[in-house]
Order: C-alpha cells, then sequence, then structure tokens
C-alpha cells in the first residue's frame, strides 16, 4: 500500500516521543499490505472499522488514535488524523480530515 501524508506522522511524533516508534511499526505493516478490501484489514487486532473505507488504528496500546481513509482499487491509505486518545473523544472520526 502507499501512504500518504507521512510527515502528519512525523510531526505527531515529534510532539509524542513515545509514538515513534509504535507509528513506524505501523507505517511498515502498511507498507508492505496489499488490502484488497476492509476483509483484509479486520485481521489486524488494534482497528476498528468506521465505515467501507475508513478505519481507525489504535496506536502504542490504545494510547493514541490514527484515523485512514484507504482506497483500495488505488492501494492508497490516506491519514486523515492522529491524536491522543482524549483528542480522539473530541473528533468526529467519520468526517475529520488534518492533525
Amino acid at each position: 500500500m502507499r501512504i500518504i501524508k507521512k510527515r502528519t506522522l512525523e510531526t505527531f511524533w515529534n510532539i509524542h516521543p513515545d509514538s515513534k516508534k509504535p507509528l513506524e511499526i505501523w507505517y511498515f505493516l502498511v507498507l508492505k499490505s496489499d488490502w484488497q478490501s476492509l476483509n483484509d484489514v479486520k485481521n489486524i487486532s488494534y482497528v476498528s472499522i468506521l465505515s467501507n473505507s475508513r478505519v481507525v488504528f489504535n496506536i502504542k496500546g490504545n494510547d493514541y488514535r490514527l484515523i485512514v481513509e484507504i482506497n483500495f482499487n488505488a492501494g492508497i491509505v490516506y491519514i486523515c488524523w492522529i491524536g491522543t486518545h482524549s483528542d480522539y473523544d473530541h473528533v468526529n472520526a467519520n468526517l475529520v480530515w488534518g492533525y
């Protein structure tokens, strides 16, 4: 999969250094993936499906939440938002765009 907006992750882990290693692991896991549908994504234990293209990943034991939108046909994962677990409670995960 191609990941769009890696800079969002880098900006976030510069503010939250303890998120860097878990986000790098997530990043390389997704790069190596070839998801064809949500069924492929559902096999990951730390994921919640929001819609037919939007997914939330729990990062670092659910300390952080990462919202992505996936275009399966194009093989693209677009990073929509990342924040702390408490920040997540204040956003509309289905609509949010931007960190």
